[in-house]
């Protein structure tokens, strides 16, 4: 059975770095660094293990081949061929979700476009702060929220965590620090125990 763990953990983070390497759309590192980043800055705040996992795999929906994601995509209401790169954090955690990954890593990595846009409808000075791509990026995301969803995400018992991933998120675009950042393998034996805490918790 633990063999089973390790080989779904080598696997996705084989994937992320191996289809990580194209340019993170707008900036000026990989999308494989912005990952790292994200998972980097998630550990030195000591978030728990959840969150960490869920800011190394946040964009995985747009970085593993759309073929991998077929059938994930098949499943979900509304899903194009062209993920168009919008849609990527539901394709990333319903995929997740198919490898045994828990609700809330899966919930964190569904939401980062969410806090983005409610970020931006109670912030002005954040909205400010976002990089010109991802200004861009917001108008096809929907926009800032309005009041109904602003509502819905304010009460959501994981707010706080999906805005921590957020502005981890953004902050994850540093050139030339490679050699300071963990590489994906770091995150192995976090994954392989997140993935069989799951299942020993269905069994019970």
């Amino acid at each position: 059975m633990a063999q089973q763990f390790q080989q779904k953990a080598d696997a996705l983070v084989g994937a992320l770095e191996k289809y990580g390497q194209g340019d993170y759309i707008g900036e000026s590192i990989s999308q494989l660094e912005h990952c790292l980043q994200a998972a980097h800055q998630a550990q030195k705040a000591r978030a728990r293990d959840e969150l960490v996992i869920a800011a190394l795999l946040h964009d995985i929906g747009q970085i593993i081949p759309l073929e991998t994601t077929k059938e994930v995509r098949m499943n979900l209401r509304g899903s194009t061929e062209n993920v168009g790169r919008v849609g990527h954090e539901a394709i990333g955690a319903a995929y997740l979700r198919s490898l045994g990954f828990s609700e809330a890593v899966c919930r964190l990595v569904n939401s980062h476009v969410a806090a983005k846009r409610y970020l931006t409808a109670v912030d002005r000075a954040y909205y400010d702060s976002l990089s010109s791509a991802s200004q861009r990026s917001l108008a096809f995301q929907g926009g800032p929220f309005e009041s109904g969803d602003l509502r819905k995400f304010e009460e959501d018992s994981l707010r706080d965590e999906m805005v921590s991933l957020r502005l981890w998120d953004d902050a994850a675009k540093l050139e030339g620090i490679e050699a300071t950042t963990p590489r994906a393998t770091a995150y192995l034996e976090m994954i392989v125990a997140h993935l069989e805490k799951q299942e020993n918790m269905k069994s019970k």
